[in-house]
């Protein structure tokens, strides 16, 4: 699979402007033979919403109208993209990330780590466990944004079968190290693909940095974003790569398997529940 990441620029609130973007780089990089395209986070609404009830205005349920538009051009050019928006879900709003092929949503995801930043201050933390999903023959997981600063995330979808992680992120400053270092180790540490597309441009003050990568299962980069213009990156799954996880560098003498060399029984204080405040808990108070 030939796969694409859009490192773009997002209207807040312009929702059908986004989508009509949106429409025309899956049209641009179908045309360069990728089947699987990427957007950034809240890629259909923007991220910068001050309160609730403002990204209320921009939250849709999914199945929904954006989710639609976008599976009307998966089908006219035979693809599949991620895209992140805002799920609307009773009272509660969600930021999510959603799967679309040719035949509809194939599979959805609601960010489970919120910093105290952007719309996250107010979304409802991921309720659903970590899932795969499968695009024409490629095993797909994802994360948003704050997830990756959690190795357990991607290692949750790697020992579901993942062969690719994709990432819809809004890197703002202070994100450089996350974007230049921890994405090639998540990919090398669960010898998955890994995709992280971040957007540029500016929203209610705070800028986003771009630094966007989609790295192989062995931490290499196979294409990056240098800056904070809008850029698109091209990269192949293969899909033999990711699901080798016996690596024999030196036959009988160096060889590793990072899923069977675990030792899950050491590590129990990963699965211990915390007592700590989080910054959204103490701004609440």
């Amino acid at each position: 699979m030939k796969i694409a990441g859009i490192q773009m620029d997002v209207a807040l609130g312009s929702v059908d402007a986004n989508i009509d973007r949106m429409i025309g780089f899956v049209e641009q990089t179908k045309a360069e033979g990728a089947t699987l395209t990427i957007f950034p986070e809240c890629a259909v609404t923007g991220y910068c919403y001050d309160t609730l009830d403002d990204a209320r205005q921009s939250a849709e349920p999914i199945p929904g109208p954006s989710t639609e538009r976008m599976t009307v051009a998966c089908a006219e050019h035979r693809c599949f993209c991620v895209f992140g928006m805002l799920e609307a879900d009773g009272d509660r709003v969600f930021n999510a990330a959603v799967l679309v092929g040719p035949d509809g949503v194939v599979g959805s995801y609601r960010k489970v780590h919120l910093p105290y930043l952007g719309v996250d201050m107010h979304t409802t933390p991921g309720d659903r466990p970590f899932a795969i999903h499968e695009a024409d023959g490629v095993n797909i997981g994802m994360n948003i944004c704050y997830d990756a600063a959690f190795p357990e995330a991607a290692r949750c979808l790697a020992l579901l079968g993942a062969d690719l992680i994709v990432l819809p992120t809004n890197w703002p400053p202070g994100a450089e190290c996350m974007a230049n270092n921890s994405i090639a180790s998540r990919a090398m540490e669960n010898g998955v693909y890994y995709a992280a597309i971040n957007r540029v441009g500016t929203e209610a003050g705070f800028p986003f940095i771009g630094l966007s990568s989609i790295c192989a299962p062995n931490g290499t980069i196979l294409a990056a974003a240098h800056g904070t213009d809008e850029e698109v990156l091209y990269a192949d799954i293969d899909v033999t790569l990711s699901r080798r996880k016996h690596v024999i560098r030196v036959p009988d003498k160096h060889e590793i398997h990072r899923f069977a060399d675990r030792r899950p029984e050491m590590y129990g204080p990963l699965m211990e529940p915390h007592k700590l405040e989080t910054p959204r808990d103490l701004h609440a108070t």
